[in-house]
């Protein structure tokens, strides 16, 4: 099973929030998740990146590979 990290939106219309999940990448983007590390926010000034460390770096450690959109979120808040 192929593992990735990635954003599932949650919220309204014209109001969204994302999850950064753990999801086989075999699902749809909303699709069932294996556990959730944490949220971004892009609707607030300055945008909110909150993530649980331990939690992303044991799924990297057991392969899970991260998608581009996510990796740019870790970066520009220098999570990783």
């Amino acid at each position: 099973m192929a593992v990735h990290i990635r954003l599932r939106r949650t919220g309204t219309t014209k109001k969204p929030h994302w999850r950064i999940v753990v999801a086989d990448s075999r699902m749809p983007r909303d699709g069932r998740v294996v556990e959730t590390l944490g949220y971004y926010d892009a609707t607030r000034s300055p945008s909110v990146v909150e993530v649980d460390g331990g939690k992303l770096k044991d799924w990297i450690r057991k392969g899970a590979k991260l998608s581009i959109p996510v990796t740019k979120l870790l970066r520009e808040k220098k999570v990783i």
